[in-house]
C-alpha cells in the first residue's frame, strides 16, 4: 500500500511483485533512486531494475540459486576464492537498494534465510595464510555501507598483509546513495591507495548531477573508477542508451569495464536479453565511439567458471601465411602471418572469396 500511494498506476505484475517480495529478495529503493522513476510509465528503466515482479516467482530453465557458483568456492564464510591470485570478501548481506536481478539474491536482505554472518577474523586470517592472494575485492552486499570507521579498520586490516598488493571496493553506493560520498570518507580511502572502486550504473539516467559530484569526490580523491553495468532487457539492452551510457561515464571519470550478461538467477528472465543482442550493441560500440569508452562483454560462466569474454568475431579467416579481418564498417582487410612477423611470401593482390566462408 505505501508503494502503492507513491506510485498510484502500479501493474498487476508490480502489485502482486511488492506482496511476495520479502519472500526472495527485500524490496528497497533509496529517496534519491526512487526519485529517478517515472511513475506513469511501466517500462521504466529504472522501474525494472527495481519494483518486484511476480515475474520473479517464475523459474526459467537453466536458472539457479548460485549461478556464478561462489558458495562452492568458499573456504570461509564470506570470501569467495574463485580466481588463483584474488579474493571477494563479502562484509555485509545489505544493500542501499535492492537490484531484482540481483546474483546474490540468495544471501543479500536475508529475505531467504540465508543468515549471512562473517566473521572479519577469520577471512583476515584466511587472506593471512594465503600467499597468493594479492587482490581483495571488496563487496557484499555494498561494503560502502559500511561506518567509515569500520571500513578504515578493515583496510588496515588488509594493507598490513605484505602479500596484497590491490585492493578493490565493488559498490552501487555512489549511484544509489550519493550522499554517502563524502569528503570525509574520499579523505579516508585516500590513505589506502592503490585503492580501485568499481560502481554500477545501468543507463544514463542514473547520472544525476548529484551522482556527478560523488564521483568527482572520489575521482579527485585519486582513486580510479571502472563502470560494470549488466545487460537488462527494457533498460539498456539499446545501442543509443548504451552509447549514451558510456560516453557520460568517461565523463565523470569513470571507466566503462564491463558489460554482464545478465547472471541465469532465479526468476531473472524477464529482465534477460539474448547474447546475440549484447554482440550486436557491441558492434556498435567498437569503432563508433571513443576506445575508452568500449568495455567488455562478459558471461560469468554458469556453475562458477569465471568471467569469459564474449566479443563480435572480426576474424575472418587464419592460415600459415595470413589473417583476414574486418574492421568496425565491414570492409575487409589482411595482415601477413609469419612465426617472427616478417612474411616470405608476396603479398596478395586481392582476397579470395573461399577465405571469407
Amino acid at each position: 500500500e505505501g508503494l502503492q500511494s507513491r506510485i498510484p498506476d502500479l501493474t498487476p505484475q508490480e502489485v502482486e511483485g511488492a506482496r511476495l517480495a520479502d519472500t526472495k529478495l527485500a524490496m528497497a529503493i533509496t529517496p534519491h533512486f526512487f526519485n529517478l522513476i517515472d511513475g506513469n510509465d511501466p517500462d521504466c528503466p529504472i522501474r525494472r531494475q527495481m519494483l518486484p515482479s511476480v515475474q520473479e516467482t517464475e523459474t526459467a530453465p537453466w536458472e539457479m540459486g548460485d549461478p556464478c557458483g561462489e558458495d562452492s568456492h568458499s573456504p570461509v564464510p564470506g570470501l569467495v576464492h574463485r580466481y588463483p591470485d584474488r579474493v571477494l570478501f563479502l562484509v555485509t548481506d545489505r544493500c542501499a537498494a535492492y537490484c531484482r536481478y540481483c546474483t546474490r539474491s540468495r544471501l543479500v536482505s536475508n529475505a531467504l534465510g540465508y543468515d549471512f554472518r562473517p566473521n572479519f577474523k577469520e577471512q583476515i586470517e584466511y587472506i593471512r595464510r594465503t600467499p597468493a592472494v594479492r587482490d581483495v575485492l571488496l563487496s557484499g552486499g555494498d561494503a560502502l555501507l559500511l561506518s567509515d570507521d569500520k571500513l578504515r579498520q578493515l583496510l588496515t586490516e588488509l594493507r598490513s598483509i605484505p602479500h596484497v598488493e590491490f585492493v578493490r571496493i565493488g559498490s552501487r553506493i555512489p549511484i544509489f546513495l550519493p550522499q554517502r560520498i563524502t569528503p570525509e570518507l574520499c579523505s579516508m580511502l585516500k590513505e589506502f591507495h592503490p585503492l580501485f572502486i568499481s560502481v554500477h550504473a545501468n543507463h544514463p539516467r542514473e547520472l544525476t548531477t548529484e551522482v556527478r559530484d560523488g564521483l568527482a569526490r572520489l575521482a579527485d580523491a585519486g582513486i580510479p573508477m571502472g563502470n560494470q553495468s549488466v545487460l537488462l532487457k527494457g533498460v539498456n539492452d539499446d545501442s543509443v542508451v548504451m552509447k549514451a551510457l558510456v560516453q557520460k561515464l568517461l565523463m565523470c571519470r569513470v571507466r566503462p569495464l564491463y558489460i554482464y550478461q545478465c547472471d541465469l538467477i532465479n526468476g531473472s528472465a524477464h529482465l534477460r536479453t539474448s547474447v546475440r543482442r549484447g554482440l550486436d550493441i557491441m558492434e556498435q560500440l567498437r569503432g563508433h565511439t571513443t576506445g575508452y569508452a568500449v568495455p567488455q562483454y562478459v558471461i560469468d560462466a554458469p556453475g562458477g567458471g569465471g568471467k569469459v569474454p564474449i566479443a563480435p568475431n572480426y576474424v575472418l579467416s587464419h592460415n600459415a601465411d595470413r589473417v583476414v579481418i574486418r574492421n568496425f564498417e565491414g570492409k575487409v582487410f589482411e595482415y601477413p602471418e609469419a612465426p617472427d612477423g616478417t612474411p616470405l611470401h608476396p603479398r596478395p593482390t586481392s582476397i579470395e572469396e573461399p577465405e571469407l566462408v
